[in-house]
């Protein structure tokens, strides 16, 4: 099981968060890949435009499958050891997923102001690649 984390490899936060998830799950579950490689953004028909919604989680499996903005922070955490429960517990507070969509609409959209922008583009330690997997979900 291979998943694509989407991210903005010039955001502070995004790079900070990039960092700790690599670091807890070391490359078992995820691999990223920064929206600036419009490379490897093609070979998944992603333009800068369909990114404007926040980072996207892609299925490694089906390509098809798609997350992208608060639904992504959930699925990556529900993907997680323990982290469905935490979902299901989320989930089934009332106004919870509202405001968590809310919240995360907020931080997308002035995370350069509250966190800050990096002069260079983060590089995971678990590129797109990094798995053999990964590659072959992906039609050239």
């Amino acid at each position: 099981m291979v998943y694509h984390i989407i991210y903005d490899g010039n955001c502070n936060l995004c790079a900070t968060f990039t960092q700790l998830l690599a670091k807890f799950d070391q490359g078992n579950i995820f691999d990223y890949i920064p929206m600036q490689d419009q490379a490897i953004l093609r070979q998944f028909n992603i333009t800068p435009e369909d990114f404007e919604m926040g980072m996207i989680l892609i299925d490694g499996d089906d390509i098809e499958k798609r997350w992208q903005g608060s639904d992504a922070a959930e699925e990556i955490v529900n993907l997680l050891p323990l982290g469905q429960a935490f979902i299901i517990a989320y989930r089934s507070l009332p106004g919870m997923k509202w405001l968590g969509d809310k919240s995360y609409e907020q931080v997308r959209d002035n995370r350069y102001n509250w966190f800050g922008r990096r002069d260079n583009t983060y590089p995971s330690p678990y590129p797109f690649g990094c798995n053999e997997r990964s590659n072959s979900a992906v039609s050239n």
